[in-house]
């Protein structure tokens, strides 16, 4: 009789490994991929402004928000079930993005995407905090984060060389792609884990995070079109708060909660979250700006754009290796905190190249803006795993996740209001002198010069010629840009002050310590 291999389950963690990786790779391709195709939608399918905007932000909105009881369900269910479901459903939904008719469907579509997106991350994610120890856990995670790097770094330019060879359709059919890979080498071979303690999900706290992020980006997004002071973008941004607060009380309250609030009294597990906060502004929201810059406003083709990405985001591939290993020497928060710095510096020389400049004039400060974002992006995901006892992996991803893509969704809806209102003011003084009814449309247009649509904020600005538009996105983007470097640096202090002291046990955190080379 044939004896069972005691080694066939070591020998298939490297597959799980890749799996988990793939689905690393897929997400953030998926996210990039959708900014690079919006201007190739609008111009096939037309929509709005805000409609265009959703295409990013309904991906981001859902996927962020429900990480966190993605990570309970999966400790209840079982990492590989919630991984399995997770990774088909996303596997559907970009065959279906890929036919979809109208940008109204894409929209729909996105954020169906995103709730899939969630569940496969957080099952996967938990899953190799189950499947490895110590060291190999760290080196796990490490991988795991340059996967999103490599997604990152590659997103633009792959969506780019699609859209010019097969069209926009192929980016979504192309992810789901991926998404089978993904569950063909990992599924098979995952095994089932799940935490003895859970009781279920939190239904109350999981609708009341939900619907404060829907109604604060609803409200952001809305605020451009309709006025910081209408009733609908007040009354959302009201409710967003009034919800928030109801989330605090529910957490506070429960037994099991989503997430732990007395987690936040350890100074390390906050510091830990203000890192994805900061790569938030200093380099995701340059992933989808740049490219409705480079190609809705300079005229670039999605492949030379997605040439120029490269800049931004090839040093994720090789930076957060090299910082990894400087950990023997210095501590992880302060090599992260020199890296907000360092991503300040850049931003703050990319608001001093005028647009119209794209080539050789735009590298340098992405590549500086690449290296400093790159630093701490290597250390975040061994560093969030640390904080909590094994067990609780699924609730230690959710949490830390929901703060990178939450984050990510809040600063893409801030960022493109900030920029729709900058140039606002700058198309104003353009108009100064211009005719009645030329403010009616003004803020149509500064709307679609911050999604890059520079052909329609020229209908809806005829009497102003395009240089003059160009200019006003010029000064709105250089402004935008001084915001983000002063978001930064204050990310950076917050590093240094939260995760510069040495590591130590702290009961709260079950016991875990978090090692400054973790």
């Amino acid at each position: 009789m044939t004896q069972p291999d005691p080694h066939a389950p070591e020998r298939g963690k490297p597959l799980i490994l890749l799996a988990v990786c793939l689905a690393a790779v897929v997400l953030p391709l998926s996210f990039s991929g959708g900014a690079v195709s919006t201007p190739a939608i609008g111009r096939e399918l037309g929509g709005s402004a805000v409609s265009l905007t959703w295409i990013t932000n309904a991906f981001m909105l859902t996927f962020g928000s429900l990480l966190m009881a993605a990570g309970a369900l999966a400790d209840v269910y079982g990492r590989k079930r919630l991984f399995g479901i997770g990774i088909g459903f996303f596997i559907l939904t970009s065959f279906a993005l890929a036919a979809a008719p109208t940008v109204a469907w894409i929209d729909i579509l996105r954020a169906v995407q995103g709730i899939a997106a969630a569940a496969a991350l957080a099952g996967g994610s938990a899953a190799l905090a189950q499947e490895f120890e110590g060291h190999a856990r760290t080196r796990a995670f490490s991988m795991l984060g340059t996967s999103f790097g490599i997604g990152l770094a590659f997103g633009p330019l792959l969506a780019g060389v699609l859209i010019d060879v097969f069209g926009w359709r192929s980016v979504f059919l192309s992810t789901g792609l991926i998404g089978a890979a993904a569950m063909l080498f990992g599924l098979p071979r995952m095994r089932e884990t799940r935490d003895p303690g859970a009781r279920g999900l939190d239904w109350p706290g999981t609708i009341a995070f939900t619907a404060t992020l829907a109604l604060f980006t609803f409200g952001v997004i809305a605020a451009p079109e309709r006025g910081w002071s209408s009733a609908a973008v007040a009354g959302s941004l009201a409710g967003a708060a009034l919800m928030l607060a109801v989330f605090v009380a529910v957490e506070s309250r429960v037994a099991r909660p989503m997430l732990d609030l007395s987690l936040f009294r350890i100074p390390r597990f906050v510091g830990v979250q203000m890192l994805p906060i900061g790569t938030c502004y200093s380099y995701i929201v340059l992933v989808v700006m740049l490219p409705l810059r480079f190609i809705g406003i300079e005229g670039l083709s999605e492949i030379d754009a997605g040439i120029l990405m490269i800049a931004l985001s090839a040093p994720m591939l090789v930076v957060p290796v090299v910082v990894a290993s400087l950990t023997r020497w210095v501590p992880a928060g302060v090599l992260s905190g020199i890296g907000f710095l360092v991503a300040a510096a850049g931003l703050h020389w990319f608001s001093l190249v005028e647009v119209g400049s794209a080539g050789f004039a735009v590298v340098p400060p992405m590549l500086l803006i690449g290296i400093g974002a790159g630093m701490p992006w290597g250390l975040m995901d061994g560093l969030a795993v640390s904080v909590v006892p094994k067990e609780r992996a699924g609730m230690a991803t959710g949490i830390f996740n929901t703060t990178r893509v939450a984050g990510e969704g809040i600063a893409l809806a801030i960022v493109g209001a900030i920029l729709a209102a900058i140039a606002n003011v700058s198309l104003g003084a353009v108009l100064a002198e211009s005719g009645a009814g030329a403010a009616g449309r003004l803020a149509e247009a500064a709307q679609r010069l911050a999604t890059g649509d520079l052909a329609h904020a020229a209908q809806a600005l005829p009497q102003v010629s395009r240089q003059l538009l160009v200019a006003g996105y010029g000064e709105a983007f250089r402004m935008l840009l001084h915001v983000l470097t002063a978001v930064t640096v204050l990310s950076a202090v917050a590093v240094f002050g939260f995760l510069s002291r040495p590591p130590r046990r702290d009961a709260d955190a079950g016991g875990a310590a978090v090692r400054p080379n973790a």
